[in-house]
């Protein structure tokens, strides 16, 4: 067994916690995650996760200006702090791991605050380290605070787990000839416009070097992300 990325950013949405479900919290769900998380903490993978907050709240549901779109984007970040208290709670009581959740928005009473030297110690501790409330910054994804955070925590790659196993050059679902690309660049994405993840953080992708691998969250693939095995697709 041979680790091809030591340390890992993990992007976790919040859909995928959401189990079957479009909204909420689906505790069976966020156990399946714990697990396969659990399978790479004891391979020796240092892990720090960025969780989305879409089961709960997503900004762009707000229609004909009710609320303005900073007090959305708020309310999304704050509403990630629900799924990482969540995951916390079965990764320390059902897989026995220490965890800490570092927030970007303080919240003292249930998570320290972000600080980038804090996080790399955490890491450094073999504790996983759940960041929440996005960069804490309006107008920014969870997609985006997840490369900036993998970049402050020096992390080798940022792992993203979705419902389809790749990143594909039309919806498959929709066009039955849509081709799954095993390898991309920043720029092809950026040029097709791939949704997968925002424009930003690609950008922030390709000007620093740090490579995304896309894939589909099943048993035993994020085993697979961590050991380079050729599971989805290779942004770089």
């Amino acid at each position: 067994m041979s680790l091809k990325y030591k340390r890992i950013l993990l992007k976790i949405s919040g859909e995928m916690l959401a189990g079957k479900g479009e909204f909420g919290i689906n505790f069976d769900a966020v156990k399946v995650v714990a697990k396969e998380i659990s399978a790479i903490k004891k391979m020796g993978v240092e892990i720090a996760i960025v969780v989305g907050g879409g089961n709960i709240f997503r900004g762009r549901f707000v229609r004909n200006k009710e609320i303005d779109k900073a007090t959305a984007d708020y309310m999304g970040m704050i509403s990630t702090m629900l799924n990482a208290m969540a995951l916390q709670s079965i990764l320390e009581q059902e897989e026995k791991i220490g965890t800490r959740i570092l927030s970007a928005i303080t919240m003292m009473e249930v998570a320290e605050p972000y600080i980038r030297r804090r996080g790399i110690r955490h890491l450094e501790k073999n504790r996983i380290t759940i960041l929440a409330c996005g960069s804490g910054n309006p107008y920014f994804t969870t997609d985006t605070a997840a490369v900036l955070r993998a970049l402050e925590l020096h992390c080798d790659v940022i792992l993203k787990m979705t419902k389809v196993d790749g990143v594909y050059s039309a919806d498959p679902e929709k066009d039955k000839n849509a081709k799954k690309y095993d390898k991309l660049s920043f720029r092809e994405a950026l040029v097709q416009d791939i949704e997968v993840m925002d424009s930003t953080a690609f950008t922030l992708c390709m000007k620093n070097n740090l490579p995304i691998k896309i894939f589909k969250f099943e048993k035993g693939n994020l085993k697979k992300a961590v050991e380079g095995k050729e599971i989805g697709t290779l942004v770089s």
